[in-house]
């Protein structure tokens, strides 16, 4: 599936899910990613649990329900490749951040790859 168009297409709810490197998981709603021109997805976040798990196990899944009746949507499963912050790419992908209004307020950009997509409901496949 094309993700840049699935998310462009589609609204709904997010949900981000990490665990530190003790297994201690944490879930935090999240806005649909950014599909970046590499493929990677990217979400925009403050350094709070889902930022600090992540910098421990660079594993996570996000599960995306669409907006609507019934339970469509997606189960992605991810792995950290990168993040930075400061940057004008963080400035730009910011959809509500307003960086200018809160210059202490740190914000990162996390990229990960796609290891597995599943749709909401459903297996999807066999377990690995």
């Amino acid at each position: 599936m094309n993700l840049k168009d699935y998310f462009e297409a589609n609204k709904g709810i997010g949900v981000l899910s990490t665990a530190d490197e003790q297994g201690r998981v944490n879930a935090a709603v999240y806005a649909r990613p950014h599909v970046l021109d590499d493929g990677s997805l990217a979400f925009i976040m403050r350094d709070r649990l889902t930022h600090h798990n992540l910098t421990s196990n660079p594993k996570a899944a996000y599960l995306f329900r669409e907006e609507g009746n019934g339970y469509n949507g997606l189960r992605l499963h991810l792995t950290k490749t990168r993040e930075e912050s400061g940057t004008s790419l963080v400035a730009e992908l910011c959809r509500r951040c307003k960086i200018a209004d809160k210059p202490d307020a740190i914000r990162y950009l996390v990229a990960f790859k796609v290891d597995k997509e599943l749709p909401l409901i459903g297996p999807g496949e066999s377990p690995d």
